[in-house]
């Protein structure tokens, strides 16, 4: 929405297709409070707020759709019912989704106490106990920097080790709020309006034990929504992430992308819109040179 909004502002003929709902993860946030210039405010009333924004200075949206054919190349795409539109230039822009445990309840509970972004989330669990599911970096600094808020964290890890690096070990091990159930997966989710509690399965001894908790935090991967894009001549990641050069250009020309689908360190709200702006730019310098 960002690129379309510098792309449309700057009388450039812009259409956005989304396969989802406008605004892609950030509608799914419950309240944004880091977003600078807003106090506090929904992600579905700040995406509303974009998607206002660009239309208002011509930009076409259609969401909900069907993407039928993708031609890079030639810069054309197909939806529906078989509407075909070219262009000039083309933003990747396709977002990403956390990896998800795929058990009973998490569904239910994404946004209700089950997350995937502690810079997001965490001080919604001010002096509250939750739970972190991963053995990776992530998952042990984000537990580290969530026992800021918590009064305690437990990992939870499927093997009887961590894939993290050893500063990241010990700053978790040192760190007197932060408890381990190694060996062990999460095999369900329960609660009424909010979780409440879940089910932990022993991978060694096949024993299931309930453990009340107020919120879990889900750090086992990201998956780019690129499956589109397989089969299409585009530089991707091992990953399967887009692979950019500093003017967020793809290896094909006249295609760039921004935001989460892209190789990337932090994923944010603030870093999806700044990636969208010099995207959005470069792009208009590309149609601008013929």
């Amino acid at each position: 929405m960002t690129a379309g909004i510098y792309l449309s502002r700057s009388k450039v003929k812009t259409l956005i297709v989304d396969t989802g709902t406008i605004g892609g993860q950030m509608v799914l946030t419950h309240e944004i409070a880091n977003y600078p210039g807003v106090e506090s405010i929904s992600g579905y009333q700040l995406s509303r707020i974009m998607k206002g924004q660009a239309k208002s200075f011509g930009c076409d949206i259609k969401s909900n759709i069907e993407l039928k054919d993708l031609n890079l190349e030639e810069k054309s795409i197909t939806i529906d019912k078989g509407e075909v539109y070219s262009a000039k230039a083309i933003i990747w822009a396709s977002g990403g989704r956390s990896r998800m445990l795929n058990v009973p309840g998490e569904e239910d509970f994404k946004g209700r106490g089950i997350s995937y972004c502690a810079t997001c989330d965490g001080d919604f669990f001010q002096d509250r106990e939750i739970i972190v599911v991963g053995g990776g970096n992530s998952a042990l600094e984000e537990a580290v920097s969530l026992t800021k808020y918590a009064s305690k964290v437990t990992i939870v890890h499927e093997f009887d080790h961590f894939q993290a690096f050893d500063h990241a070990i010990a700053e978790a091990k040192k760190n007197p709020k932060i408890d381990y159930i190694m060996e062990s997966h999460i095999v369900g989710f329960e609660g009424s309006t909010n979780l409440e509690k879940v089910k932990i399965k022993n991978l060694k001894t096949g024993n299931i034990s309930d453990k009340s908790i107020d919120g879990v935090f889900i750090f086992i991967g990201y998956v780019p929504n690129t499956e589109s894009l397989k089969g299409k001549n585009i530089e991707l990641t091992k990953r399967d992430e887009v692979s950019v050069n500093e003017n967020f250009e793809t290896n094909i020309k006249g295609v760039f992308a921004a935001g989460d689908t892209l190789a990337k360190r932090y994923r944010q709200i603030t870093t999806a819109v700044s990636d969208g702006t010099i995207a959005a730019l470069n792009a208009i310098e590309y149609i601008n040179r013929g």
